[in-house]
């Protein structure tokens, strides 16, 4: 669960004391094999996003899907709107053309945090925290004036063999296992166990389980 992997940021994100963000800006990142890459281009509602509800509404953010020919050269396969008002914190390509976003511009840890698109921009499956946490878990994470501090920046990744893809949550090595189907494990150390969930509600702990390759 814990090798890593290069990820590409879409911006600079200085989660601190202060809210001051970098503005969006158009960035490519390609899957490990080079034979994907996404193009994301920032949306225009900030008004969507959380504490600037006066603001400006309009398109979301755009991304381009993007395949290698045998001639070399990239085609545009197809062009999707995402789930990010503005534009995503960070987002990965997997060697079958699937997109992952995590978080929102300006906006850590609010709206749609993790969200899995199919290589032609199908929203497949997205999670707000409230769906991955208890309202007790959020409270407890980190807070400034418009971002909740939910998890390791530096530590997400697409696992090797790329059907699944990690969120490290914090030091003591908490974190999720997502499917490129959405469905996830979330696993902790719990008792000198380390233990893992597939929900938040109703809650069972359990080993790990290594999920199913192959997904698509």
């Amino acid at each position: 669960m814990r090798l890593a992997l290069i990820s590409i940021t879409l911006t600079v994100l200085p989660f601190a004391q202060g809210d001051d963000w970098p503005s969006p800006v158009t960035r490519e990142v390609f899957s490990q094999s080079r034979a994907y890459f996404v193009r994301v281009i920032p949306g225009k509602s900030l008004g969507d996003t959380f504490g600037f509800s006066g603001a400006a509404k309009g398109p979301f953010a755009t991304a381009e899907f993007y395949h290698l020919e045998k001639d070399r050269s990239y085609r545009l396969t197809a062009t999707a709107p995402l789930l990010n008002p503005v534009a995503p914190v960070d987002f990965y390509v997997t060697d079958s053309g699937h997109l992952i976003t995590l978080d929102n511009w300006h906006n850590t840890g609010y709206g749609k945090v993790v969200a899995f698109y199919t290589p032609l921009g199908k929203a497949i499956r997205a999670y707000e925290l409230s769906a991955l946490f208890t309202k007790s878990e959020i409270e407890g994470f980190g807070h400034s004036v418009s971002s909740i501090q939910w998890r390791k920046f530096s530590a997400a990744y697409i696992r090797p063999g790329g059907d699944t893809f990690n969120i490290t949550i914090n030091d003591k090595g908490a974190g999720f296992v997502f499917e490129l189907n959405g469905a996830y494990q979330y696993c902790e150390t719990r008792s000198g166990k380390f233990q893992c969930r597939v929900a938040n509600q109703d809650r069972t702990w359990q080993p790990f389980r290594e999920p199913n390759p192959g997904h698509r």
